[in-house]
């Protein structure tokens, strides 16, 4: 798939208030800071989409983003931001649950994974969790360019082991990289395949 197209189109702050639409919608939510933002410009081909900042936390709303006018790319706030106040915390974590479990237009929610950790414990009750409530996901693991390729297969592999103490089978797995276009390509043509 080329991305030819992509435009803001609204942030809500609730999912009854996202845009009244029957297009599928793609969603993207990792913890604050893994790197959402730059893998939503990288993949629109556009370098200000979405807001980079290297503070956590600053997507606070639900975002949706027209690509080719045939799907919605939606960048959801992190989870998992200590430094939130507990309230802004709370509304933030009620505003991504009604999203995901209630917005009948998603159609697969992507997790961003940060691939220069071992597997971290906030990732893998947010998978499950989703299992539980049977919400269709897959996997992004992202800055892999920031180590060497021998210790990204040994993360991954260490997250696939963690994810198979409950899970039979594992979702489907990108590699990614904002800085040098790595899985670009590949979750894009993931996307078509579905939308086909």
């Amino acid at each position: 798939m080329i991305v030819k197209k992509a435009e803001f189109i609204k942030s809500s702050p609730d999912y009854t208030l996202c845009p009244q639409s029957v297009l599928p919608e793609y969603a993207f939510i990792g913890r604050s800071n893994v790197g959402k933002s730059s893998l939503i410009n990288m993949l629109t081909n556009r370098h200000r989409l979405a807001q980079v900042s290297s503070t956590p936390g600053k997507t606070v709303m639900i975002n949706h983003f027209m690509i080719n006018d045939e799907w919605y790319l939606v960048d959801l706030p992190g989870y998992g931001y200590a430094k939130a106040h507990k309230t802004k915390r709370e509304n933030l974590k009620y505003m991504i649950e009604s999203y995901i479990l209630k917005r009948k237009q998603l159609t697969l929610l992507f997790v961003l994974i940060d691939g220069r950790h071992e597997p971290q414990n906030i990732d893998v009750d947010f998978i499950n969790n989703l299992g539980e409530n049977q919400i269709p996901f897959a996997l992004i693991f992202t800055k892999t360019d920031k180590l060497s390729k021998s210790a990204l297969n040994h993360n991954v592999e260490s997250f696939k082991n963690k994810l198979s103490e409950m899970w039979e089978e594992f979702p489907p797995i990108f590699l990614e990289s904002a800085e040098t276009g790595l899985g670009k390509e590949e979750i894009l043509n993931y996307i078509e395949k579905i939308n086909g």
